[in-house]
């Protein structure tokens, strides 16, 4: 098992509940592919430091988790199609 961060930057419009269920949704993608959340860090919202999509500011969340080294590929490609999704990274610790 390797450990992983994957910083996820939400759209700034979403409500706290659809913020959550987005949240929970990768949550439980990573647990089903037998992976173990760490820590689940909420930022809040950031200025970016540039436009993206013609938007000034996103919601950060920041996962820390364990899992085998097929699982940050296939949340990355989920991610990567997820219109919730501004922008994503994951890095190996």
């Amino acid at each position: 098992m390797n450990k992983y961060e994957l910083l996820t930057i939400l759209p700034a419009t979403l409500d706290d509940a659809a913020r959550d269920a987005v949240v929970d949704k990768y949550v439980k993608l990573i647990e089903a592919n037998k992976g173990t959340m760490t820590t689940i860090n909420k930022w809040g919202l950031k200025k970016f430091a540039y436009p993206i999509n013609y938007k000034n500011e996103g919601y950060y969340v920041l996962l820390e988790f364990e899992a085998t080294a097929d699982v940050p590929n296939t949340v990355e490609q989920l991610m990567r199609i997820d219109e919730s999704i501004v922008r994503s990274l994951c890095l190996k610790k």
